[in-house]
């Protein structure tokens, strides 16, 4: 049996992450100094000290959570990773964590990704739901009932009964109607700066391919399990592919989990800020062991 390590995405940042990693690691403090100059503004002050309302913005909530998350990373520096996987955003955590795109080049990436999914949001306003007690193929059927009032869509296939949806206000409303009349047991709209994971993310799949086909990626050192497919993926132009894929394409996160325990993942450890993904896998795979690596006192062994 085996570990498969797994980043978290947009939803789990808080004002303070990586504060005490950058007081007490040297190499933490590089890192954070490092994306700073990279991006040209001190997205680590963001981080360590707000305020909050700039940190919940998608462009720099993006590459906050990829940079704490990176940085737990390589202060455990695990020898025992057998494969790896993220939800959204945390794919290019793992991807960075398996070796197919370099720090740099993936922080780039995801603050572009960021500014570019606030932008669509704001282009093309819409909104997301969650929908709690539904089979998959209930969700998928009232979506496409619903799809006469507007666009609307599974976005996040997160864990057994706990579904979210996406795409127009009319849309998803529409299906919130649809999901309350077939028995769901929580419909709930979320506060959203944009309908994620919806065609109405189309404008910035379409302006992220070009940074997508510039980045030298490689192939992945482990098993990089896609949001896309639910599927292990090594190969660069694959990755390079699903990446680009994910944008407008619902995340596979029970399917996944699921495949790397079938893989013969046992044990599931989160590298990053909260314990979201803790909770949906432990809701997926029943006898799996959790454990998390968010702040300094999760690091009793780490050295500088």
């Amino acid at each position: 049996m085996s570990t498969a390590y797994i980043f978290p995405g947009q939803g789990s940042q808080y004002v303070g992450m990586g504060k005490e990693l950058s007081e007490r690691f040297p190499a933490a403090r590089a890192m954070f100094d490092e994306a700073d100059a990279v991006l040209g503004f001190p997205l680590s002050s963001l981080l360590f000290g707000g305020p909050e309302t700039e940190l919940k913005q998608t462009k720099n909530t993006q590459p906050a959570i990829f940079l704490h998350s990176v940085v737990m990373w390589n202060l455990l520096k695990p020898a025992d990773a057998a494969m790896v996987a993220g939800h959204s955003l945390g794919e290019y955590s793992a991807l960075v964590a398996a070796g197919a795109v370099g720090f740099t080049d993936a922080l780039k990436l995801v603050r572009l990704r960021g500014e570019l999914m606030q932008r669509a949001g704001e282009e093309h306003p819409g909104t997301m739901a969650a929908v709690v007690g539904l089979a998959p193929e209930a969700v998928q059927r009232l979506c496409a009932d619903a799809s006469v009032a507007g666009v609307v869509q599974p976005a996040n296939f997160n864990s057994p009964g706990q579904i979210v949806i996406s795409g127009s206000v009319d849309g998803v409303r529409k299906a919130m109607e649809l999901a309350k009349g077939a028995g769901a047991k929580l419909v709930k709209e979320l506060v959203v700066s944009g309908a994620f994971h919806s065609p109405l993310m189309q404008s910035a799949k379409e302006r992220l391919k070009e940074a997508l086909d510039a980045v030298p990626f490689r192939d992945a050192s482990i098993p990089v399990y896609a949001n896309v497919t639910a599927r292990p993926v090594t190969t660069a132009e694959e990755i390079r592919t699903l990446l680009f894929e994910q944008v407008t394409s619902p995340v596979r996160w029970e399917e996944s989990a699921a495949a790397m325990a079938a893989a013969g993942a046992s044990r599931f450890v989160e590298v990053g800020p909260g314990k979201v993904l803790q909770g949906l896998v432990k809701r997926t795979v029943a006898a799996a062991e959790c454990a998390g690596f968010d702040t300094a006192a999760d690091l009793p062994g780490a050295s500088a």
